[in-house]
């Protein structure tokens, strides 16, 4: 398992900081120990753990059960009680978009994020899909109530609820295959933030009976299965029971 980062606040800035003297602190800053906190099945916290990986930079996943999210102790880390939040030496931040990209912006290589202008666009609007909808309105229901809940918790699957999700279902899986198109990944043809938000989310949706009609013959499925394949989504697997729910 890889991880890590920090705050590049305490660099020095003086101008007699000599360029080398810089930039060894700074290498000595983003490889310390990058604490993420969340629970192993969260696809959110996929999405940082698998940006890790694509950056080879060192992490650690501090679990969280999902009984103590609402707990006073863990409101101190993320005062809405959700995941993941990541730790970098004394800079503490959640929400997920907010972590991929401060990952991205402290170690530049590989490039998570487009500067062509459209394709910057395009990224932001798909992780926009991700967050608003996507999760929300399908993933939320319909991967709770087939895997989630069942595997985890024993409950048994609310089939009017899953019913009701499916339109949602269908109109956010075809506006990301007709957004994909013909393109190797979602905002083009290189990997970027879009991709690493997306799989974790996509990964479990395809698992589920409704999600893998809807999906079948697509663009949209034969990327998931391109970026499954990849090291990083290979060394952030769900636990074992997800997996076997799958």
């Amino acid at each position: 398992m890889v991880a890590g980062l920090a705050s590049s606040s305490a660099l020095p800035r003086k101008p007699n900081a000599t360029p080398e003297l810089y930039w060894q602190l700074k290498k000595e800053m983003i490889m310390s120990e990058f604490v993420i906190h969340g629970h192993p099945a969260s696809p959110f916290l996929r999405s940082v753990t698998a940006t890790c990986e694509e950056k080879q930079v060192p992490y650690r996943i501090a679990r969280i059960e999902p009984s103590d999210m609402r707990g006073e102790a863990y409101r101190k880390l993320h005062p809405f009680g959700r995941i993941p939040v990541l730790e970098h030496g004394d800079f503490r931040l959640y929400e997920t978009q907010a972590i991929l990209r401060y990952i991205d912006a402290l170690v530049p290589k590989p490039a998570l994020q487009p500067t062509d202008a459209k394709t910057a666009a395009r990224m932001n609007q798909i992780i926009g899909i991700n967050d608003w909808y996507l999760f929300p309105m399908v993933a939320r229901i319909i991967v709770f109530q087939r895997l989630v809940g069942p595997a985890l918790l024993g409950l048994t699957p609310d089939e009017a609820a899953i019913a009701a999700a499916v339109p949602d279902a269908k109109l956010c899986l075809g506006e990301l295959n007709r957004l994909l198109g013909a393109q190797a990944f979602l905002a083009g043809e290189q990997l970027t933030l879009a991709d690493l938000m997306l799989t974790p989310q996509l990964h479990y949706i395809a698992a589920t009976p409704e999600g893998g009609a809807i999906l079948k013959d697509t663009a949209l499925l034969g990327w998931l299965g391109r970026m499954n394949a990849r090291s990083s989504m290979q060394a952030t697997l769900p636990p074992p029971l997800l997996r076997a729910a799958a």
